[in-house]
């Protein structure tokens, strides 16, 4: 009791105290899980293509980019979960049929997660058995062994076909 006989409470039994507590254990928990972020194998927004730096300016060799957008080529890419079969079926431009082709799928935040598929010559286009993950996104890069063009796509999450296509237009410019 006080001198005016009003009784006395414990700060514990006050809101503001237990909100104060709060924030600052959030404060603390979410500074933790950063720094747990952060310290992870490996940069997040890896880059598949090799890319050369010059002070801060990053520069990727799109010379396999133009030589597809010149040929004009594009293809779907197909998995067929059911039977364990991931197709590629040429749609534009004069692809060489008898050699096979690499699709790498590239995890958007995992290197770790990344596959790389053989594709063989197939009456359609080509085709290999895989059955790569459906419940993330994959970025696909569809190329021949030599590396001479590229064709770049993107498969969403539960998706079973995507376009890939030139990372630059006719013209040079990227690609939409």
């Amino acid at each position: 009791m006080t001198p005016d006989n009003t009784p006395t409470s414990s700060p514990w039994r006050q809101p503001i105290v237990w909100l104060v507590v709060a924030l600052v254990a959030a404060a603390v928990i979410g500074g933790v899980v950063m720094v747990r972020v952060a310290g992870q194998d490996g940069p997040m927004d890896a880059v598949p293509d090799d890319v050369a730096r010059t002070g801060q300016v990053q520069q990727a060799d799109l010379g396999p980019d133009a030589v597809a957008a010149e040929r004009k080529l594009s293809a779907i890419v197909r998995v067929d979960a059911k039977t364990g079969i991931v197709e590629v079926i040429p749609v534009t431009g004069e692809f060489e049929r008898d050699q096979p082709l690499r699709l790498q799928l590239h995890h958007p935040l995992r290197a770790a997660e990344d596959a790389m598929l053989e594709l063989a010559p197939s009456d359609a286009g080509w085709r290999t058995e895989a059955t790569p993950a459906l419940g993330h996104d994959w970025n696909l890069l569809l190329a021949p062994a030599d590396g001479a063009w590229r064709l770049r796509g993107r498969l969403p999450r539960g998706q079973l076909a995507a376009r890939v296509h030139p990372a630059l237009d006719d013209e040079g410019a990227p690609a939409p």
